[in-house]
């Protein structure tokens, strides 16, 4: 593990680490290791255990078991309870998406606290081959088949409670993790929840890696090799993401809004890496589905304005050559109107932020609806003359307002 750590560069000398310990094998292991390297790494150890109030009794026997860990090995430890039934039915999430976020923000809110730059937590190999065949599984891209990185930003609810997640036994099997435990003779507890049929991890463990197994003994390995190659090919194709980035997106985390003509120039595997990217940025995961992006590269070729909302709160919102994407209702991109103006048939009028021009047309000049390049343009509108007059307003939306355009 320390060649590990120290080719990756996962933990650096007068660090403060937090440490998660649920009390399994993985994380008891991971705890035992890092306060044997912690004087060879020059780091500082700070323990962490949550309790998410979903196994009763169960879950107190192993707060009060990982407490009688860290203080056998002098470790400072943080214990608190969360209550993720609540949260999962306040926010309509699965039981471990609720675990997840809460798990997450809990040990940001430690980091903090202890002046931690870095949390370590005992994710293996296991874990690894469990997550590329969970992402295979939810339709994920490249990026989703690499797995996991050995070392992660997880954006939290607040910028100080931002995670850097860093991953040890990322080379080291569950197998291995036990075995160590046996060797110190130590009694990890052990989860029941990982037991349940019920989450995609456990069946993918249970059933699925067993019958991949039957047609392929050394498939555990493929799926790892699968990982690291597409690692590498994925690394490289951010790197060229990154140079196109500025070019095509502006915004922070919370709403980005995206160049569609510069964005329609890239190839279509940067297209797909880059809406990956933006979109982990929106939702704040690593772990971006193909449906989100799928979703965005729809609207690219559609003119004219159009909203679609997917899963995780993201809305996608097109206007002419800009797409917004973001968590609720897209900023309107035009100057607001305070009050009605009246505006100059023929001739033109400056409300406030705007330039309008009236021009009356001969019948024969005009393109019926749905042809013509002129009727792909958003800030163009054609009014029959007969029926709308020369007395013509604009004014801000009222309650109540409803538009129809032409030919829908």
């Amino acid at each position: 593990m320390l060649a590990f750590i120290r080719g990756r560069g996962l933990l650096h000398p007068g660090e403060m680490v937090v440490v998660a310990v649920s009390g399994g094998p993985d994380s008891l292991c991971l705890l035992h290791l890092l306060h044997r390297l912690c004087g060879e790494l020059g780091i500082g150890l700070h323990a962490a255990h949550l309790d998410h109030m979903l196994r009763g009794a169960e879950a107190e026997a192993d707060a009060r078991f990982v407490e009688h860990i860290c203080q056998g090995l002098g470790v400072p430890l943080t214990v608190e309870r969360r209550d993720v039934p609540a949260h999962r039915q306040r926010h309509r999430l699965s039981v471990e998406e609720a675990a997840r976020q809460l798990r997450y923000r809990f040990l940001g809110g430690v980091a903090r606290d202890v002046g931690a730059g870095r949390v370590a937590v005992g994710h293996t190999e296991d874990d690894q081959v469990e997550t590329v065949l969970m992402n295979l599984v939810r339709g994920a891209g490249a990026r989703g088949l690499r797995g996991m990185a050995p070392v992660a930003f997880w954006p939290g609810p607040e910028p100080e409670t931002n995670l850097l997640l860093v991953r040890p036994l990322l080379a080291a099997s569950h197998r291995e993790t036990e075995a160590y435990c046996g060797w110190l003779r130590l009694n990890p507890r052990q989860d029941s929840s990982n037991l349940h049929p019920g989450p995609l991890r456990n069946r993918i463990r249970g059933r699925l890696l067993p019958l991949l197994q039957g047609m392929n003994p050394r498939v555990w390995e493929a799926l790892l090799r699968t990982a690291q190659a597409l690692t590498c090919d994925t690394d490289f194709l951010e790197g060229v993401v990154g140079r196109a980035w500025p070019g095509v997106v502006t915004g922070s985390g919370g709403g980005l809004s995206l160049d569609l003509m510069r964005l329609r120039q890239l190839h279509p595997a940067l297209q797909r890496h880059l809406l990956l990217r933006a979109v982990g940025e929106v939702i704040g995961r690593e772990d971006v589905a193909m449906v989100h992006v799928e979703g965005v590269l729809r609207l690219l070729d559609k003119p004219g304005s159009h909203r679609l909302t997917l899963p995780r709160g993201l809305t996608v919102t097109t206007l002419g050559e800009h797409a917004w994407l973001g968590r609720g209702e897209a900023p309107c991109p035009m100057p607001p109107l305070e009050r009605e103006y009246s505006l100059q048939v023929p001739g033109g009028s400056r409300p406030p932020g705007w330039r309008v021009t009236a021009t009356i047309l001969n019948p024969g000049g005009v393109a019926a609806p749905g042809f013509g390049d002129d009727f792909s343009t958003d800030l163009v509108a054609y009014m029959d003359y007969e029926a709308a007059g020369t007395e013509l307003t604009v004014r801000p939306r009222r309650p109540g307002d409803r538009f129809r355009p032409l030919g829908l």
